[in-house]
């Protein structure tokens, strides 16, 4: 497996290769995000802006008003916290074509201080309106994902991980904004994930189903635009939705599940396993994994214990 930052770093020399337009703007932690493969490949039109992201922001705003397509890069956090007003009113309300890649998104980013984590970046950046979020399951829906960005107006939200993860998807994969990718058909339940939680998802659909329970898996790559009469129709006749999310479970996924579901009418229950309203740690990946419900066994355990009862 190859983690994600690497792939990330190596598309956007590609994109750099491919697209003289292409600028990529870093806040300091450009060795981390592995932005440095550009600096590298294109340094003409690497800038490295420092701890300063909210100027970063604003230059990225202003290279995309004269024709460039800047790509930005530093922790998620930095971006959906400290810059998210120039974020909102230069980038989303301008329409300004600026890519936004929030890198170390989620728990799993070493052990860099809650500081640094962001577990509340979706739901930030999904109630900015005109503000594309996307949510990659693997490396082969990232690089499509890039190709979509840089080929579209508009801003971009992209949400990365830290480190390695399985594929899901193969090197064909084509990316459709807005998309439902149904991974598996089954019954009464439907597990609904994003990101590179998908892969723990179907791991622990693996022991529901050894425990007999076929559960229908769903991933969300993109969450705004979403085709809501796609999911909708993905989710009909399941009793019970399970939505998980390495996000807190206020505003992500679970949120947009459970609106989406509520506006049409529709009434199955609704388990939303994510983080709780506390704050992020450092700590191993199996330990957070595990603590926050969102390990494969812990998924398998919580799905069987609010299946509901048949008579």
């Amino acid at each position: 497996m190859t983690a994600m930052r690497d792939v990330w770093g190596e598309k956007l020399v590609q994109l750099g290769d491919a697209d003289p337009r292409t600028v990529v703007l870093d806040g300091d932690l450009a060795n981390s995000t592995k932005a440095d493969k550009f600096a590298k490949a294109h340094p003409d039109r690497f800038f490295q802006m420092g701890i300063a992201e909210q100027n970063l922001i604003g230059a990225a705003a202003g290279l995309a008003s004269v024709g460039y397509v800047p790509w930005t890069s530093s922790f998620a956090v930095f971006f959906t916290h400290r810059a998210v007003d120039p974020i909102r009113m230069l980038v989303a309300q301008s329409h300004a074509n600026v890519k936004i890649a929030g890198s170390y998104a989620g728990l799993l980013i070493g052990a860099v201080g809650k500081t640094h984590l962001d577990i509340q970046d979706l739901a930030i950046m999904r109630a900015m309106p005109d503000m594309t979020v996307l949510s990659p399951g693997d490396n082969h829906e990232l690089v499509a994902m890039m190709d979509w960005a840089q080929a579209n107006d508009g801003p971009v939200y992209l949400r990365l991980t830290r480190g390695a993860v399985p594929d899901l998807f193969d090197a064909e994969y084509v990316f459709e904004p807005g998309s439902v990718r149904e991974l598996q058909a089954g019954g009464e339940v439907a597990l609904v994930s994003t990101g590179p939680q998908t892969s723990r998802v179907l791991a622990a659909a693996e022991l529901l189903a050894e425990a007999g329970v076929q559960p229908t898996v769903l991933h969300l790559p993109c969450l705004k635009p979403l085709d809501e009469a796609a999911l909708l129709s993905a989710l009909a006749g399941h009793d019970l939705i399970v939505t998980v999310e390495e996000h807190s479970i206020h505003g992500g996924l679970g949120g947009l599940v459970a609106e989406v579901l509520t506006a049409a009418g529709a009434a199955p229950r609704i388990d939303r396993i994510g983080i709780q309203d506390t704050w992020g740690e450092s700590a191993g990946d199996d330990f957070l994994l595990a603590k926050h419900g969102l390990s494969a066994e812990s998924i398998a355990n919580r799905v069987r214990r609010n299946l509901p009862i048949r008579h």
